[in-house]
C-alpha cells in the first residue's frame, strides 16, 4: 500500500473523528453513541475507498492503519497509565487490528500484523 493512500484516508478520518470526540468530551453524546458513530465513520471510509476502486483488503488495511496512527496520543496515555513501554501498547493495538483483518478478510494474523506494523512505522518516520 502506498503512502499516498494513507494520505487520502488520514485527513478524512481525522476531521470527522475530531468532531465526534469534541461532542463526546462535551457530554453531547454517550460512550455508546460515540462507539456507534466511530464504527459508522470507519465503514464510511472503507466504502469511500472501495468506491474509488481500491481493493477491499487494501482499503481495510488503510483504515485500520489510519486508526492506529490517529490513536497515537491515546496509546501514549494508556502506556503511561499501565506503566508499559509505548511499543507494547502499540503492538497490542496493531494485533487487535490484525485479528479483525484476519477474521473478515481471510488473511493470516501474522501477515496482517506485519503489514500494519510496516505501514505505521513508515508513516511515523
Amino acid at each position: 500500500m502506498s503512502r499516498d493512500l494513507l494520505e487520502l484516508v488520514l485527513p478524512r478520518l481525522a476531521r470527522r473523528l475530531n468532531r465526534h470526540l469534541r461532542r463526546f468530551r462535551a457530554g453531547q453524546m454517550s460512550e455508546a453513541q460515540f462507539s456507534r458513530k466511530f464504527e459508522g465513520l470507519l465503514q464510511q471510509q472503507y466504502t469511500w475507498l472501495a468506491n474509488q476502486g481500491i481493493p477491499e483488503l487494501q482499503a481495510a488495511v488503510a483504515v485500520h492503519a489510519a486508526v492506529v496512527i490517529l490513536s497515537g496520543p491515546g496509546l501514549e496515555a494508556e502506556a503511561v497509565e499501565l506503566g508499559l513501554p509505548l511499543e507494547v501498547v502499540e503492538f497490542r493495538a496493531i494485533q487487535a487490528a490484525a485479528v479483525d483483518l484476519a477474521e473478515n478478510y481471510g488473511v493470516r494474523v501474522q501477515r496482517a500484523a506485519a503489514r500494519l506494523s510496516a505501514i505505521v512505522a513508515r508513516y511515523l518516520d
